[in-house]
């Protein structure tokens, strides 16, 4: 024997020798029973340990003790089967108590069933059957459990997982928070027990005393009671639904804000705040809204659009004030107006159009340009104007205008001609169609009138100074006027009028910058870039509590033995990600591709009974279908969803792109009655994703679908 020989037998010695001081290491240890018998024919190999009137069986393994009323040890497979009174404790963390437990001093995974509850210093986990697997230091369960986490609150799913190391744990399927303060409903819950947060995927709600926020991705801080929301997000403050590409709240300040494309929606007065930030005070009872703020009113058949660079709503419902600052301007079909301030009274029905006093003196808009409004063919301006509406009707009642009034009206057949009154004050009152009907200008009236025959042929050009004027309009053209303590006034000819007098003084013709629509408010906006919003990271799934490391030391326990003992509560196959459907409720979304189909308003309960399912009909002439997108290259995958209807249709695996392999199908006889299907097949490693297709919905048929399932089955 050669000296190289020796010196490897000499290491597989030392190797061999450190695996046998390893596993005993691992073996089970028995420090205590009442009683120990022996029965082959139930229990062949195994030793029975029962209790005394003293004390339970006690076993341990390294830092782990357990104690039972009753406990099988088969020594040779190194596992041990606990029952009544079950209590696991290991070291100072994990402390729990159940009915029955499974445990291999090999795979070091403990199964317990009944009552089990299991305790840490950070939270209670209770399930009528729960995993632990002390190797990856993680807990599983995935036919309901219930985690309470002190203030955190009670949080109940189908299935849960904790990872204790990062004291996180992910929840799948019917997840419920409840606290004092809150009440949150996910499909998708990820929820850290040291810091209370929460993150929320997939269609989920958080209803506080204080807000209802809908999102399908959002965050909450269990203890601070403040999160956000960045897809598909609304909150419900009472009377205002607030939405928006970015949504933040926090309840303790009673406060919401929101960024990019918002849209608050005021369900009492009936109006709409856009914009591309805005804050909410639920206590205040305000709106603040800016980067092309509009507030939208509706009234009567009609609504006026507000615009400013800012705008403030406040006052309880039943006495909003708009406030708008900073370039204001109002639209409404028959009515539009700009100044540099508009503050409306909706419970007074007062509107007025205000100059502010800037530190700038360059702001020639403040200083130079009045508030100016118009009305069918009228231009009034003055320093400041007040339009008077009926709160109860939504009718425009009067208008009044201080200092420097000046009403202007183009005269509808000469091609420089305006009619023109000025005054210190106009006072005008409006007809039952929101037209002007009469002006009374008071104090230092001067007019310049284009007075023409019942032909409409131009007699002259009237001009005068009187103590008032009262006019009378139709349609915007002048139907009559009187004057009272008139100074001086004459009718010229045209060609007898000088052209420098063919003005008052102040005179201002601002046509140009009448809005004549909705997006005319936004005319003079400089162009605006909304910020990237990062939000939150993607939904990731549950990688499998059965992974392959795992099933592999189930595999080794098993060796040598007719039955492996360690492997009888390892399912045969289990979800390696949970739903891999992130929108498995709502096919109202750009993650369900459709072709000749579409939603319908019709509602339809779900199979629960608790929710309005979606609705599709056919719109082509043949293969209507919608479809999602899997990233997943290979697999075992299984797919149920819950349809009735009308037709036949089918649901398919499928390769996304290349020749488009179906991978399994399955025919569907639609029926008027939910059904729950569902369709297993694997995928093969072809390149290409996988998709779920519900195929073969013809013109006219009609399926209802909810409750959408797709799990990744691994084996062991």
């Amino acid at each position: 024997m050669n000296k190289q020989t020796l010196y490897i037998i000499l290491l597989l010695c030392l190797f061999s020798t450190e695996i046998i001081h390893s596993q005993e290491k691992k073996k089970i240890e028995i420090e205590y029973a009442g009683r120990l018998t022996i029965d082959e024919e139930n229990y062949p190999g195994a030793k029975v340990l029962t209790r005394d009137e003293s004390q339970q069986v006690h076993i341990m393994q390294g830092s782990i003790n357990m104690w039972s009323d009753k406990a099988i040890y088969y020594s040779g497979e190194n596992f041990i089967e606990a029952y009544g009174n079950v209590k696991l404790i290991q070291g100072d963390t994990i402390h729990m108590t159940s009915k029955y437990i499974e445990y291999s001093g090999i795979t070091q995974l403990a199964f317990a069933s009944g009552d089990v509850v299991l305790k840490d210093p950070n939270s209670t986990i209770s399930s009528d059957t729960l995993y632990y697997d002390r190797v990856k230091q993680q807990a599983f369960y995935k036919n309901g459990g219930t985690v309470v986490k002190d203030t955190s609150g009670t949080i109940t799913s189908k299935i849960g997982r904790y990872y204790m190391e990062q004291k996180k744990y992910q929840f799948v399927d019917d997840v419920v928070l409840v606290n004092k303060d809150a009440t949150i409903n996910s499909n998708y819950f990820d929820f850290y027990s040291d810091t209370g947060y929460a993150y929320l995927f997939g269609p989920s709600t958080i209803v506080t005393a204080e807000s209802n926020t809908y999102t399908e991705k959002g965050f909450y801080d269990t203890k601070n009671k403040n999160g956000y929301a960045v897809r598909n997000s609304k909150i419900h403050y009472n009377d205002r639904i607030i939405e928006g590409d970015s949504l933040y709240f926090d309840d303790t300040k009673k406060f919401a804000s929101a960024t990019n494309n918002i849209k608050v929606t005021d369900t009492i007065n009936h109006s709409i705040a856009k914009g591309h930030y805005a804050e909410v005070f639920k206590a205040q009872d305000s709106l603040f809204i800016t980067k092309r703020a509009l507030v939208a009113t509706k009234q009567e058949n009609d609504s006026i659009y507000m615009h400013a660079d800012k705008i403030m709503v406040t006052g309880k419902p039943e006495n909003r004030i708009v406030r708008a600052y900073y370039n204001a301007k109002i639209y409404k079909s028959d009515l539009s107006g700009k100044a540099d301030s508009i503050h409306s009274n909706q419970k007074t029905g007062l509107t007025q159009f205000i100059n502010l006093s800037r530190l700038s003196s360059t702001d020639v808009f403040s200083t130079k340009r009045r508030p100016v409004l118009w009305n069918v063919e009228n231009q009034m301006t003055g320093d400041t104007i007040h339009l008077i509406s009926n709160p109860k009707t939504e009718k425009l009642d009067s208008l009044l205008v201080f200092n420097n009034a000046f009403i202007i009206s183009k005269d509808t057949i000469s091609t420089d001609g305006y009619n023109q009154i000025s005054g210190i004050r106009l006072v005008g009152l409006f007809n039952e169609k929101n037209e002007l009907r009469k002006v009374d200008i008071i104090k230092n009236a001067q007019s310049i009138f284009y007075t023409r025959n019942e032909n409409q042929e131009l007699i002259g050009i009237d001009k005068a100074k009187s103590g008032s004027i009262s006019i009378l309009f139709s349609e915007g053209d002048i139907e009559e006027y009187s004057r009272l303590n008139q100074v001086d006034g004459d009718l010229y000819p045209e060609s007898k009028y000088p052209e420098k007098e063919k003005r008052l003084k102040g005179f201002d013709w601002r046509e140009d910058e009448r809005p004549l629509s909705v997006e005319d408010l936004f005319k003079d906006d400089e162009p605006l870039i909304l910020p990237t919003i990062k939000g939150l990271d993607d939904y990731i799934p549950q990688d499998t509590f059965f992974d392959e490391e795992l099933l592999e030391r189930v595999k080794l326990a098993g060796q040598g033995f007719v039955i492996n003992k360690a492997a009888r509560n390892i399912p045969e196959e289990e979800s390696s990600t949970g739903n891999l459907l992130e929108f498995n409720q709502n096919f109202n979304t750009k993650e369900w591709q459709k072709v000749a189909i579409e939603l319908t308003s019709e509602k339809v309960i779900d199979p629960e009974g608790k929710a309005t399912a979606f609705n599709v009909i056919g719109t082509g002439s043949s293969d209507g279908h919608t479809l999602t997108v899997i990233k997943k290259t290979k697999g075992m995958f299984k797919w149920s969803i819950w349809l009735k209807g009308k037709g036949i249709t089918r649901i398919r695996f499928q390769e996304q792109g290349g020749d488009y392999t179906n991978y399994n199908t399955l025919p569907i006889n639609l029926t008027d009655k939910w059904t729950k299907y569902t369709l297993t097949g694997e995928k093969v490693d072809d390149g290409n994703y996988l998709r779920c297709v519900i195929s073969d919905i013809q013109t006219n048929d009609s399926i209802s679908l909810w409750g959408s399932e797709l799990i990744e089955l691994s084996k062991k």
